[in-house]
């Protein structure tokens, strides 16, 4: 059997996902020749991650490598592939691959005019830019867009450092992105918001009080959905929300719209889903109002 290819890969951009990748492509046998990075920040992580990598101009890097990992933020991707463009540094043949959840191939459009292979690659998973990111791959979920002639090879790179591909449309890449944000973002703003009102309450460890409620609720949705609400508005109390409402307003306000945000749409998947009556979604919704 032949040998797998090995890419020489350079990353431009020494992010916490950019580094991290970058050295889980070299454990499995690539070659990063070089690496850019810009603040302090970066420097130091792509020392510590990409030990004796050069840190070159991005114009360079792109230069050196078959692979390109371009890992910068969502804003600034497009201009930079753009710029990289004017200055003839994409080349056929080439393989480039950003890291952008909410983007997809065309952000690449500069790079592919000039032949090179656009690939969308996103971990959809957080990174602290440490050694121990590393291990988070293994199983890590990744969506990833290209042309449909180049899906193989974006599911080779992400199968090879221990993740497992999934096809996002080019067209979905928004809503995609749209659901993991609400999902794992909010969820830190959730939980912070909760952490906050339970030490008004005077609790000493709020996180300890969430940690077993919050992760049984997460775990029992992703295994059965609606089915694991629970809680005032799966009861249909509207007494209990009303009070809710109430006592926020007095002691945290800056929570409250949150608050009645998610309930409303507690509310409408509770009823949706067939857990409370009609009219029961009604008094609570009137509730949300007091």
């Amino acid at each position: 059997m032949s040998e797998p290819v090995r890419l020489t890969v350079g990353v431009v951009g020494t992010g916490r996902v950019g580094a991290v990748l970058g050295a889980a492509l070299r454990r499995v046998g690539h070659h990063v020749v070089a690496a850019s990075g810009v603040s302090k920040e970066s420097v130091r992580r792509a020392q510590r991650l990409l030990p004796d990598v050069p840190l070159l101009p991005p114009d360079d890097v792109v230069r050196a490598a078959e692979l390109v990992l371009v890992t910068v933020p969502d804003d600034a991707l497009r201009p930079l592939v753009s710029g990289l463009a004017a200055t003839d540094a994409w080349r056929a043949g080439q393989l480039v691959a950003h890291t952008s959840g909410a983007n997809g191939i065309g952000v690449l459009d500069a790079a592919a005019a000039r032949g090179a292979i656009a690939l969308a690659l996103h971990p959809a998973m957080t990174f602290a830019g440490r050694p121990e990111d590393l291990d988070r791959l293994d199983g890590a979920v990744f969506g990833i867009t290209s042309e449909s002639d180049y899906r193989p090879v974006a599911e080779a790179l992400v199968l090879e450092i221990g993740g497992e591909p999934v096809w996002i449309p080019e067209l979905a890449r928004p809503v995609y992105h749209a659901a993991l944000t609400h999902a794992a973002n909010h969820l830190v703003t959730l939980l912070a918001d909760s952490m906050q009102l339970l030490a008004e309450a005077g609790v000493d460890a709020p996180a300890r009080m969430l940690a077993p409620l919050s992760g049984a609720a997460l775990d029992n949705t992703l295994r059965l959905g609606d089915a694991a609400l629970t809680g005032p508005i799966s009861r249909g109390d509207a007494r209990t929300v009303r009070e809710h409402v109430t006592v926020l307003r007095r002691v945290g306000p800056e929570v409250l719209a949150a608050y009645v945000a998610m309930a409303h749409r507690t509310a409408d998947r509770a009823v949706a889903a067939g857990r409370i009556s009609p009219d029961q979604h009604a008094a609570v919704v009137v509730a949300l109002q007091a």
